[in-house]
Formats: C-alpha cells, structure tokens, sequence
C-alpha cells in the first residue's frame, strides 16, 4: 500500500506531489524536529473469558485465530445497492481440517450473519454460530466433530451496509460537472477489513484461491481481482458478473469495485493486458498512467525472472481513497491524484509522484502478493521492498525522472521518527487492529528502504539482484518472515567488493574469518529501534571510530546497550574510491595511506547512520563546502547539511558550527543540498512563529532568504528544464513568495490577475501556479475565486495546489475551510488531515487547527471516518502539533490526550512522538536561541529588513 503523508507517499497531499511537495510544505509549515523476525510471539490470552452476544461462552479466547482449520477456496458472492447502500452476500468457503475440532473460528465485522451451513456428500446442515465483536470473530459449532485431514465446506449468508469509511466495503460518490452526484461501491482490505465484507480467516498466512460475482444494475459495470468470464442476465434489469478464479492469495488482497467508471487498456510485450479505469468525465487523463503501468510491468517481469501471473492487471482511479494507493492483485487502486495526469495541467512533480506511486503498488505485486509476510509484524517486508523497488525501477524506465535526487529524503524523514524514543523495531509485535495499523508508517516504508538499499550497496548490485530473485522464487505463493529473506542472501554469488575489517583488506570480501552472515548483520538493523551515530577522529593516519544511539533525549541511559554491524564506506581528499569498512563493535581504528586535508564517510549516504567529525573534523568540512563543495557529490552535501543540524540537538555540536556550515549554500544548486538547506533552516523560524519573537524570527527570515537570493532570482517562471529543475524551482519560488521576496511577488501577483481575468482560462505554468495560488489567496477575493475553481475543476493536479494555497492563507476567516473538508460537500473527507495540518503551520491557523482537532476528536474516531492507529490520524496528531514549543502548550496537548480512553486512542504511538516532539523544541529553544540571535547579529548586514505586509505566513 502506498501511504499518503508529508514524510512518506505522501500522507495526505495529493500522492501527485508525494515525492516534492513534502518539502514545500517543510519549508513553509513543517516542524522540526526487539522481537524475532523468525518466530512470533506467544499470543496473549484475553483478559477475561469471552463471552459471546447471546450470552453463551465463546470458545477461543486469543485474537489470533486457530491453526486447527485453514481455508482452501472461496465462492463469494455479492449484491451491493447503490440506492440503499446495503449489500448482501453468499459465502461457500472450503475448509481443510489440521486437528480435530468442534469450533471452526474466523472473522466477521459489523454484519448480521443470517443462516449457517455445513455442506456435505449427505446433505446441508445448519451450524449453530456464535459472534465476538471485541476480537470481530465467529464460532461455527459442529455437534459432530471435524475430523483432522478432510475437508469441509460451509456456506454463509451475510448483509451488511456500505461502510461510511475508507475501508471494508464501502460506499464513494463524486460529482460531475453538471452537478450530479453518482454513487460507487470500492473496498479497502488491508490490513484487517476483509472482515468487514465476507466471513473470512483474515491473516495474511490464511491463503487461498477465490471465486467472484458481482450482482449489479445495467447502468454499472464490476470489475475484481481477475478477468470477468461472463455475464449473466437476472431479473429486475440485473446481471451476474462472474470472475475466473484467483491465484493463491491473503485477502486483504481481494478487491471489487461496482461504478460507472470508463476504461483504456493496452497489453504489455509479456501478454498481460493492461487497464486504467476513472470516471467518465476525467478518462481523458488516463494515458500517462497506462503508458507507466505498461513499461514498468514489463521491467519488473524482466527484472525478477518470474513472470507476472495473472492475465490482466487494472489501475483504478477511486474519488474516495483514504491512502495513497492500495496493490490489490490484478485490481490496484489509488487516489485520483496519483493516477490521473493532464499534460497541459499537471506539474513536472505531478508526473514523478504518479510515476512512483504506480511503481510502487506493482512492485507489490510480487513482494507482498506473490511473497507475503507471515504476520503484520514483518509489515516492511512488503513495504520496504515495495518502496525501495519505486526508485530501481523508475531510475531505469524513466532515467529523465532522476529519481535518485529523491531518495534520501525518505531516509532523512525516516530518521525524524526513529530518533525518538517512541520509535519501533522495523520488526515489532503487533496483535489488535490499530497496532498493525500503526505499522503503516515510515519506519516501515522508508527507513525499510533505506537499510535495504544500505544492504544493495553493501553487497553489490549484482549480488542483491541475485538474492532476491531467490528469496522470490523459493517463497513463491508462500508467506516469510525476516530471516527467509537473509538466508536469501546469504552466499550470494559475486560479492566481490574490496573491503576493510579491522583495519585489513579480507579476501576482497566483506567479511573477515566467518562465512558473511547477512542474518546477524542486518538483524541488527530489523529487531532494534532507531540508528547509530558514529563519531570519527581523525588522527594522522589512524581514524577511530566509535558508534552509539543517535537519540533525542535529556536521558542518557536510553542509549545504552545499541549496537549495529554497520557497513561503513569513505573518501578523503587524497582518493575519490569509495573505502569501506565493516564497523562491528563499538568502537575500532582504521588506518589510512597517508594522511589528508578531510574525510568523508557515509558515502552519498547510502548507510542508514549519521556522522560526527570530532576534533577538527567538521572545520575542514566546512572550509572544503566554502573553496570547492563539488568535490563532494549533492548527496553527499545534503547528508552534511543534515547531520550538522541534528548533531546540534543532542549537543554534539554548537549551533554556530552548523550554521558557518550553511554559508555555503548560496553557492548551492542542487535539489537535493538545496531543499535540505531550506528544511533544516526553516523550522528554526517556525518554532519562533508559535512565541512572540518578531525581531529574531524576521532576521532568520531575511538569512534564509538572502542566502538562496542569487538561486531565486536565476529562476524562470516556465516549464522548462529537468524534472529536477523543475521542481526545485517550484519550492524556491514558493518559498520566496511567501517570504514576500519582492521580485517574486510582483511577478505572482501579475501572473495571479492575468488569470483571475481570464477566469481560470490562461494557461499557467504548471511548475510555478502554486506560488501563483498562494499569493493570489492572501485576498478575499482572490481567496474566494480559487475556492470556486476549487468546487468546478475535474484536474487533480489543479485542484491540490488550489487547496494547498487557500491553506496557507492569511485570511483567518477563511481557514475555516476545515469544516469543508470535515462534511466532505466540497473539499473530500479525505483531504481533511493535509487541510487541518497545512494549516497548523500557518501563523494564523495553528491555534484553529488545535481546537478543530480536539472539537471533532471523538466524532472522527466513533464514525471510524479514518481507522484508529490508522497514518491519517497520527499525521493530524503530530502534524497539527509538531511546531509547539511551549510548557503550556505541552500541558495543553498533554491534558487532552491524557483524558482519551484506550478506546478512543490514548494508546497510539503517535501521542507518544507528539510529546517528544514538544519536549525536544522547548529543549532546543531554551538551549540554543541565545547563540543563534549572536550568530545572526554578526550576520546582519542584510537581514534587517523590517516586516512587510502577511510577513508572518
């Protein structure tokens, strides 16, 4: 599944911009700031005996289902109303016995199950049942026992309505140009809402084979998982649509959409034929993401040696869509915005998001559908893979991507996380629904990519490719935990990298005495939470090397008992050969030919650790940054730019060092050291926006601004150039517009009334329009013409950059849109987290934000609008939150959690990282603003300049 964040795929901006706009959004309103992976935990038993809705006592008291029966095949069928909003449902589920039992126990969720059969040779049986809502399961009692090695089956009869939710089965509408509302029946399954549309075992490791049909009306088409064999005409202007038979597969996997959505196909060189399916009005936007699926289907049949096994693979366009994208075998969905791309309205970083989403949900197709995890506690197997597949596969199919520039924000976002306390293992116990839901996060997604791609560099590309391949074949249509995928890789064949242990070149290997033991060396980064830091002193030729916890924390002892096999690689100014050197206990010493002028380790950061440069170390960084800093590539510089900041908050280094270091960014011009730059300064002033501190806020304002002049004022307000290009131009001239750099306003404004005139009719460079938009929004007027383009436009693109702008508005009246969004009669419900946390970071709406959070709280939670645990709710509630500095707006955070119930969400993760978060700016504020207001005061020259109008946006 692709998320949709501000720190992952996006949560919660249009997926078209999850790749880009996340750091837009930094720099203008962001803040700052083990278990076994081979064998799982005893299940806990319930607290108390179970008993079950008549009163009798339920036989299973565990939330994890038995092993006694496991299914073999589903026969579903359903019969959804799109005018009553209701459907009905026959089950007929094959069961193989593996212990004698009375109880067959499986899920069921919020529907009334109305008759219970046993099949058998002799004739139908009725089984009694018995239902459990805490743990969503259903007894099947047999009076005669089912014996161990037969089979059985039994037929269910079920009704339910359309969920109000994002997931189960449930009910979606848009509206058409006219003005009509049409309605559409769409499910989301993962992780535990299969439950919620058919009795099922809804495990991931519970397999099997599933048979669709969809009763409709004529004016509706179905579509699932596999190709429709036929139709069949019923009475009432009804038809029967019937599905082949899937491979063998979990059932969150299981999909089925009935719509009037319209469809464009093409078919792949390997056969498979290929569909996008939107509504009417908007299939004209269809061809990019075709043209996408086709080419990189085709790569990843090439790329994993195993064919795709299914004869058709559909992308479907869901106006109502609570994540990013869901990888549903055969059936992927996803928001409109990350499929749908009109070439005269959609952003160079429309395209890159598209493309990376669709990446993304086929790279599922065989890591995660083909090969599943055996427990949501693996969770990144999938997501990591699937992630991580995103920027192999589009870095070759679409090289003019330059998908590589991108990569390390999801490990720098990835690290925002981990460093808290709070932070999980990647593998981590889970048992309830709103744990695993809380595995959908970006320690999952990225920081699960980033070890992985550590790991490729590790061992060669080759070598990866090699072991993974394997680990797919081997586990095909089975279901895996960590250590399958290191005995994968183990002894891979051609691991031929010249490395370093202990000081001595080994065999041209990794390793020294032992066999390489990938399973020890990369369980070291699986089953402990967060990441090292590794402190380098450099003395002559002797480099010692020590590494700890890097952890945002006043409490030491937190730290303590960490230690990683961490796969170090470094240049010097004496060789540009990238060294390596496998660091394997807390400290070491490397020695060097010869000694040099500067060293550089962590090449490109391809290793998920930070660097500390005692001693003179970082000085000579810094001196290398301001004569010549492309000796270093800009991943390397934005690596440095990010380690000097967040060294600053654990007191490894004075504010000053980190900010002398900066200097150099006015001779900066890549996205990547760029964007890095802006999101380590801009928060600095955010913090200060939520105290009364204009004078030091406006002095950081102008530093920031006079240190990216030059940059800015070079851009073009076109489409032309690089993708990459494209999109650093979007953020500078975003930033300088709302930083009132009067060039780009003017330019803004000009662009704003030109297009206003035209009513929306002007073509405006697609790259630049959110500046445009912003500016245009700081007046009511302008305000209110971009809301009522907002309500009429059918383009995605347009429409994520109009909410964003209205977002960031000074107009506080305004930024009550948030009741829009709420009602989802304008703005979709969907939209609510980007919309609420967009405007948290606005000056004038963060206090708006924090009360509609606490007003609508429990009315979000009781309608299971977004599921408990779910990313949506931990982005409202460390988004909205993130930017707080002060003990009495901690106490204020704090006294509202505080009151919450268990049920009601007291006891999610994301609470947790919000008081960290807190505590940490009022830790960095109190620590560090004297030096910063010295520092600025001898840096003042040109940034005095006194507020002008909206300054505080």
């Amino acid at each position: 599944m692709s998320l949709h964040c501000l720190t992952g795929e996006s949560f919660l901006l249009p997926v078209a911009t999850m790749l880009v706009l996340p750091v837009v959004l930094l720099l203008l309103l962001v803040p700052c700031a083990p278990s076994s992976g081979a064998q799982l935990p005893e299940q806990p038993k319930s607290k108390e005996a179970p008993i079950a809705t008549n009163g009798q006592p339920f036989p299973w008291d565990r939330m994890r289902l038995p092993k006694t029966v496991s299914p073999v095949h589903y026969d579903l069928t359903f019969h959804p109303n799109l005018t009553s909003l209701d459907f009905t449902g026959v089950a007929r589920i094959l069961l193989e016995v593996h212990e004698d039992t009375s109880a067959v126990i499986l899920h069921t969720k919020e529907m009334h199950i109305s008759k219970v059969l046993l099949l058998a040779p002799e004739g139908a049986r009725p089984l009694r049942f018995l239902e459990y809502p805490r743990f969503h399961q259903l007894a099947l009692l047999s009076d005669t026992p089912l014996i161990q090695g037969r089979r059985y089956e039994v037929q269910l009869e079920f009704a339910a309505n359309l969920s109000d939710s994002y997931h189960g089965f449930y009910k979606g509408s848009y509206r058409t140009s006219s003005g009509e509302v049409r309605m559409l029946a769409s499910t989301q399954f993962e992780a535990t809402s299969a439950r919620a549309a058919f009795p099922c075992f809804d495990e991931p490791a519970f397999k099997a084979n599933f048979t669709i049909r969809i009763i409709r009306e004529a004016r509706h088409i179905a579509i699932s998982n596999m190709p429709k064999v036929k139709a069949v005409q019923l009475p009432g202007d009804l038809f029967e649509d019937h599905f082949d038979t899937t491979v063998k597969m979990s059932t969150y996997l299981v999909a089925f959409i009935v719509s009037d959505f319209l469809s464009v196909s093409k078919t792949t060189k390997h056969g498979v034929k290929i569909s996008v399916y939107a509504v009417p009005e908007k299939i004209d936007q269809t061809a990019f993401a075709l043209d996408a699926a086709v080419k990189l289907l085709d790569f990843y049949d090439d790329y994993f040696d195993i064919p795709y096994p299914l004869p058709k693979q559909d992308l479907a366009a869901i106006p109502d869509f609570q994540s990013g994208a869901m990888e549903n075998w055969g059936l992927t969905t996803y928001r409109e915005a990350g499929l749908l791309f009109d070439p005269a309205k959609s952003s160079a970083s429309d395209k890159l998001g598209i493309t990376m989403v669709i990446a993304h949900e086929l790279a599922h197709q065989w890591f995660g559908n083909l090969v599943t995890m055996e427990w949501w506690n693996d969770l990144w197997l999938n997501e990591g893979f699937a992630k991580f597949m995103e920027f192999i596969s589009v870095d070759i199919t679409y090289p003019e991507l330059h998908v590589d520039d991108f990569f390390l924000g999801k490990c720098f976002e990835a690290m925002e996380v981990d460093s808290l306390s709070s932070s999980h293992p990647i593998s981590t116990p889970v048992e309830n629904p709103a744990q695993i839901q809380e595995m959908f996060d970006d320690v999952s997604y990225d920081k699960g990519a980033c070890i992985l791609n550590m790991l490729r560099d590790f061992l060669t590309p080759e070598a990866f490719e090699i072991g993974i391949i394997r680990y797919l074949k081997r586990y095909s249509y089975q279901n895996t935990v960590n250590s399958h995928l290191w005995d994968s890789l183990t002894n891979v064949s051609c691991v031929c990298v010249c490395v370093c242990v202990g000081g001595r070149v080994i065999n041209g290997k990794w390793y020294s005495d032992d066999e390489l033991d990938v399973r020890t060396i990369m369980e070291s980064w699986t089953l402990q939470e967060g990441f090292p830091l590794v402190t380098v002193e450099v003395r002559g030729r002797e480099v010692r090397l020590t590494q700890e916890r890097y952890l945002k924390t006043d409490d030491p002892s937190l730290t303590e008992g960490f230690l990683w096999q961490i796969p170090l690689t470094y240049v010097t100014s004496a060789s540009s050969t990238v060294h390596r050197f496998l660091l394997k206990t807390k400290t070491d010493v490397l020695y060097l030919p010869e000694e040099v002028d500067w060293v550089k380790f962590n090449v490109k950061m391809n290793g998920y650790y930070m660097v500390h440069y005692e001693g003179e170390g970082w000085s000579s960084i810094i001196k290398l940054l301001q004569h010549n800093h492309t000796a270093l590539s800009s991943n390397d510089r934005a690596s440095l730019i990010n380690n000097v900041f967040q060294l600053v908050s654990v007191g490894k280094v004075r504010l000053d060092t980190a900010l002398d270091l900066s200097l150099y960014l006015s001779r900066e011009t890549e996205i990547m050291a760029v964007t890095q730059g802006l999101g380590e300064l801009v928060p600095l002033y955010k913090l200060m926006e939520k105290r009364d501190m204009m004078a030091l806020e406006n002095q950081m304002k102008g530093y920031i601004v006079d240190l990216f002049r030059g940059l800015i004022d070079r851009q073009e307000w076109s489409d032309a150039g690089l993708v990459s290009e494209r999109v650093l131009r979007s953020y500078l001239l975003l930033f300088a517009c709302v930083r009132n750099h009067p060039p780009c306003l003017a330019t803004a404004i000009e662009l704003f009334n030109k297009w206003r005139d035209s009513d929306g009719n002007m073509s405006l460079p697609t790259d630049v329009s959110l500046a445009v938009f912003a500016v245009g929004a700081r007046t009511p007027e302008g305000w209110d013409f971009l809301f009522e383009k907002y309500r009429s436009s059918q383009q995605t693109g347009v429409k994520s950059r109009i909410k964003s702008a209205l977002s960031i508005s000074p107009l506080q009246d305004k930024l009550k849109m948030m009741e829009q969004s709420l009602h989802g009669e304008v703005m979709k419900t969907q939209d609510l987290p980007s919309v609420v946390v967009s405007i948290s970071k606005n000056p004038r709406g963060y206090k708006l934000a924090w009360d509609f959070l606490r007003a609508n709280w429990h009315a979000l939670i009781k309608k299971s609008v977004f599921d408990l645990g779910s990313h949506s709710i931990a982005h409202l509630v460390t988004g909205v939150t993130g930017q707080y500095s002060t003990r009495e707006m901690l106490d204020e955070v704090r006294s509202f959690f505080d009151s919450l119930t268990e049920e009601t969400g007291s006891e999610m993760r994301c609470i947790q990282q919000t008081y960290e978060t807190i505590e940490e700016n009022i830790r960095w504020m109190d620590t560090h603003l004297p030096l910063l207001q010295a520092w600025l005061n001898r840096h003042k020259a040109s940034s005095c300049a006194p507020p002008q109008p909206h300054e505080d946006l």
